[in-house]
């Protein structure tokens, strides 16, 4: 018996390219989210927090500069994007690193579960009050459009959705340019009102946020959900690492975006103290009449660029997922032959877009809809800390004093968001919490029904060695068969049945074995594994990361390296079409089996997966009972 390794194609590069071209892209794909907050945030806080008077103003303006400091610049910038996984972010690759790397630890796994499906929740919400918000500026300059502002916002999300197949890869060099102008045009504005009144920067004082805390009682708490609007966007920071590395980020944050979100968020409050808001959205009042339509077209080409970026994530979230095991096989397309990134999934388009359209056809404003945002979202920075802290402690091997302190701030502060919003969830924060309960469902079900399923077929097979020693010197058919297996020390079922119902075994015997690691991309010396048997059977490993897309035929190429050459159209693959029914005794809830069996048959198929020509598989049916 032998091993060998076969070189490939590395996986992702390292992110390349200059800081300042780096930095420019992350502005327009990590920075939409928390850069289009402005447009509702404090208007949202003034609103539960009083009213347009200059106390609260002053109040609300010093939580949202604290808030984004200590929860984006310390917690997100500084801390959380040390704990990458191989150099991704995100909660997925975060309980990869800690759940499975560490130990296989379900609790660890259920917290990232749960946190990724929150955030497919807040993905359904962001371009809903995103472009609603951005439309609604319009009432200023001609208030006559008013009934119309829903219709357009609608349109304009018909639209994003609409063109996700195309991918983004041309538009999508525009994207940080136009979020530099965004940027700097908020920031001007802001500027231009802090200049009106420079005393409101008396707020970077903390202790006015603290004061307006402690003495407006539980208004005084609940208006910290609607600060806390102010960093929805600060997980992207994290989970969007990977493209573009953490230093250009931090760059970019310190460099450009927090300064002209201070300023566009101190001018808002320069308003409200000058007396020129009464009822009016603060961030368009800083405008002057005259430029608040092209202001309006800036401010929707800014939320169009937020909402691609959120679809994005989602779409990688969903191919992170596949790969982990965590949800069935879907029709994933890439749109970039250039950016591995640029990928399209139809189903969670679609899904997503008609939640999108239902929130915003439902809450008709952004206003009403501020109340639905930001409990899925809070949520999920609540059990990043929680992970943090595992962290802290096994990988970074902190002492417990340490990490207690610092993860234990995050925690609290953390906590405290989450409490004010979860007072609003009668108001529409029921919304990503139903989203995100059905989901979690949906990939628990998948991931026990899925175990469940392999143990079976690993109970209804043998171990290879003893196969190979009952079939040596029996006759064989010529050409190749390759049997995609989870386990290459034991035969596969459909080889069983191949033998059993056709009488048939090949010359060349191959078990394929995928193995998806819990690193993002896998090394060119680590790719392929091939364990020469006796009988000319051989157990090819193939790995790849939960980031990279499985190519079986062109894996296969590869291995004429080492003389295992495939000639394709001498090869046939045998895949296993099984149908799940509930045992005598099921292991599982006969809801959940039904359940998992309907997500098995509408799975997409293992060989268009992985990309096998259809026209050399052979399906071999067969019945597992959980």
């Amino acid at each position: 018996m032998s091993m060998v390794a076969i070189a490939d194609t590395p996986g992702a590069d390292a992110p390349r390219g200059s800081l300042g071209a780096l930095a420019l892209g992350a502005l327009g794909v990590v920075y939409g989210d928390i850069g289009t907050s402005p447009l509702y945030t404090l208007k949202t806080a003034l609103d539960w927090g009083g009213g347009a008077t200059p106390e609260v103003a002053i109040g609300m303006l010093s939580l949202i500069i604290w808030t984004l400091l200590l929860v984006t610049s310390i917690k997100y910038v500084a801390v959380v994007m040390r704990a990458d996984n191989d150099g991704e972010g995100g909660i997925l690759a975060l309980m990869s690193l800690l759940g499975i790397k560490h130990g296989n630890r379900p609790g660890v796994v259920a917290i990232g579960v749960l946190g990724a499906a929150l955030l497919y929740g807040d993905g359904a919400i962001t371009p809903a009050i995103s472009v609603l918000s951005a439309l609604e500026g319009l009432k200023l300059a001609a208030p006559s459009i008013a009934p119309y502002v829903v219709p357009l916002s609608v349109a304009v999300l018909v639209g994003i959705f609409a063109l996700q197949p195309q991918g983004s890869a041309r538009i999508g060099k525009l994207f940080g340019p136009i979020m530099t102008v965004w940027f700097i045009t908020i920031g001007l504005l802001g500027l231009g009102g802090v200049m009106s009144h420079p005393g409101v920067l008396v707020a970077f004082d903390p202790r006015y946020g603290f004061a307006y805390l402690f003495s407006h009682g539980f208004t005084g708490f609940l208006v910290l959900g609607a600060v806390f609007l102010s960093v929805t966007g600060a997980e992207a920071l994290y989970a969007d690492m990977g493209h573009f590395g953490p230093r250009p980020i931090r760059f970019a944050w310190y460099g450009l975006v927090l300064p002209m979100l201070f300023l566009n968020y101190a001018g808002q409050a320069a308003m409200v103290i000058g007396g020129g808001v009464a009822d009016a959205n603060p961030f368009f009042v800083l405008c002057p009449a005259s430029l608040q339509v092209p202001l309006v077209v800036l401010a929707t080409l800014a939320t169009i660029i937020a909402s691609q970026s959120i679809i994005s994530g989602a779409f990688s979230m969903t191919r992170q997922a596949i790969q982990l095991g965590l949800c069935p096989r879907l029709h994933i397309t890439q749109t970039s032959a250039q950016g591995y990134g640029q990928i399209y999934v139809g189903f969670v388009n679609w899904v997503l877009m008609a939640l999108t359209l239902g929130l915003a056809l439902a809450f008709r404003s952004s206003d009403n809809l501020a109340a639905a945002f930001g409990v899925a979202v809070s949520l999920t920075m609540l059990l990043t800390s929680v992970l943090m802290f595992l962290v802290m402690r096994e990988i970074w091997n902190w002492n417990l004093p340490a990490s207690l302190v610092v993860a234990g701030l995050f925690i609290v502060v953390d906590l405290s968001f989450v409490t004010a919003n979860l007072m609003k969830i009668f108001e529409g924060g029921f919304v990503p919490l139903v989203v995100a309960a059905v989901i979690f469902f949906l990939i628990w079900t998948w991931r026990r029904g899925r175990g469940l399923m392999l143990d079976a077929l690993e109970r209804d097979t043998l171990p290879l060695a003893n196969f190979i020693k009952q079939i040596h010197g029996k006759s064989r058919v010529s050409g190749t068969a390759v049997y995609m297996t989870s386990r290459t020390d034991v035969v596969p079922v459909p080889l069983l049945h191949n033998l059993k119902h056709n009488k048939v075994i090949h010359q060349r015997i191959v078990l394929l074995h995928v193995v998806t690691e819990n690193a993002p991309y896998i090394a060119a010396d680590r790719r392929i594994r091939i364990t020469d048997l006796m009988d000319d059977f051989h157990a090819v490993a193939i790995h790849y990361g939960f980031m990279e897309q499985p190519d079986i035929p062109q894996a296969l190429d590869l291995c004429g390296l080492q003389q295992l050459k495939f000639d394709l159209m001498d090869t046939s693959f045998f895949v296993g079409r099984l149908t799940i029914v509930a045992g005598a005794a099921p292991r599982m809830s006969r809801i959940r089996i039904k359940l998992f069996e309907a997500m098995h048959r509408n799975a997409l198929a293992a060989t268009e997966f992985f990309h096998i020509p259809p026209n050399r598989v052979i399906e071999l049916g067969g019945q597992i009972a959980l």
